[in-house]
């Protein structure tokens, strides 16, 4: 029996258990994939329900890093009307996980065999006391940088390997008159850069001291604040528009060579292809200098809430629908991103995807694939909304990078 013969036997057999069910009904999916490569994407998973004969009714909320999101999810399981499914990240899905809200997909997976395809790495924020609660869509990896590459070749600019490589370039494009930088002045984006930042300042050893294992030695320390010197070189090259711009707006200066780079994980591409452009000939994808080695990751999961004790047909379809090999390959070639199952050929996906690819497997495989601080992978959303706010509050201005260090350790050390 084929995939889709699969799938649909499954969705079938759980809706036949359904109470007084006579038909299947629309699935509700609340989510932030609003930009239109995003919603390309999303459109392919929609389809994927459509030929099963399942509605979707769509509820997006607008804001590239979920916040948004999550303040409407809190709203609507206060009133008592979850959705069927939500988009979310990391340690949300744990803490609602973890308030039993979440629906257990334990017959779905075992009948998918989802353990032996899902990387350990996922399977940490996807299972809570041993049951699937959520579907993991993808993986991105954070670290990445975009670039145009006309604007490089006509300034003669070679991909930036490190960071003084980087720097040299930088310099180039402004004296050319070209915004080196595009960025959206917005919490999440600058704690997406200040991931990578932090990464190529370090290395990983000082990452995962730093942001996983929260060591006050590491967050108060001289490498620390080299880092927030490096951000600081990097807002004084971002044009004056970038407050409060959204990161899709970020990625089209680049597009349309406005700017030569960004800093922002590998969603950008969606962006890029959705405006015709290619790998390779139109713009170029590249590890953060330093980073070579090195990824960190979210993944975007789909989290089924419950629905009074049983999955309903309509989420174990969903559910089933996401993690289908056909599906994770033709969902993350438009998405940017790679699959979430290990099995999956390369073959569908462009240069940037199958380095990625490449990367992620190499840097599970040497212990150098580290959830990301900026994407809620790394700790709670108390202590990422913390390092979000000094990140920031020293982005705009607000500290040296002497005081930022300091109300780092502080602000860490009260979330906890």
């Amino acid at each position: 029996m084929n995939t889709f013969g699969k799938r649909l036997k499954l969705s079938t057999a759980i809706f036949a258990l359904s109470v007084g069910a006579v038909q299947a009904a629309d699935v509700e999916v609340l989510h932030w994939w609003t930009s239109g490569g995003e919603a390309a994407a999303l459109n392919v998973l929609k389809q994927d329900l459509e030929s099963q004969d399942i509605g979707w009714q769509d509820m997006p909320v607008a804001g590239g890093g979920g916040e948004q999101a999550m303040t409407v999810l809190r709203a609507r399981v206060t009133a008592g009307d979850a959705p069927t499914a939500v988009q979310m990240l990391g340690f949300d899905i744990l803490d609602w996980g973890n308030q039993g809200a979440l629906a257990n997909l334990n017959d779905v997976a075992a009948q998918e065999g989802w353990d032996a395809v899902v990387p350990d790495a996922l399977k940490a924020f996807a299972k809570v006391d041993g049951k699937w609660v959520s579907a993991p869509v993808n993986v991105h990896s954070t670290n990445w940088v975009w670039a145009n590459k006309s604007v490089l070749d006509a300034n003669g600019i070679a991909v930036p390997k490190t960071w003084d490589e980087f720097v040299a370039a930088v310099e180039k494009l402004n004296a050319a008159g070209v915004t080196p930088i595009a960025h959206g002045g917005q919490a999440w984006q600058d704690a997406t850069v200040f991931d990578a930042v932090a990464m190529s300042t370090g290395g990983p050893e000082f990452y995962k001291a730093a942001f996983i294992d929260l060591d006050e030695e590491a967050l108060g320390s001289d490498t620390m604040k080299e880092a927030f010197d490096r951000m600081s070189f990097i807002r004084a090259n971002v044009d004056d528009n970038f407050s409060g711009r959204d990161w899709n707006l970020a990625t089209a200066m680049v597009i349309n060579g406005e700017a030569g780079f960004q800093m922002m994980g590998d969603w950008a591409k969606g962006e890029f292809l959705n405006a015709g452009k290619v790998p390779g000939e139109d713009f170029l994808c590249f590890r953060f200098p330093d980073t070579a080695n090195q990824v960190t990751f979210n993944a975007d999961q789909f989290a089924m809430f419950d629905q009074g004790g049983v999955v309903s047909a309509e989420q174990a379809a969903l559910a089933s629908a996401i993690l289908s090999p056909s599906f994770q390959s033709a969902f993350n070639v438009v998405k940017g991103s790679v699959p979430a199952r290990t099995d999956v050929s390369d073959e569908a996906f462009d240069a940037c995807g199958k380095a990625g690819m490449k990367d992620l497997a190499a840097a599970a495989a040497s212990n150098n694939l580290f959830g990301s601080m900026a994407h809620g992978h790394a700790n709670p959303a108390s202590v990422k909304n913390a390092i979000y706010d000094v990140v920031t509050a020293h982005f705009n201005g607000e500290y040296d990078s002497a005081t930022a260090v300091e109300e780092l350790v502080d602000a860490v050390s009260i979330a906890q």
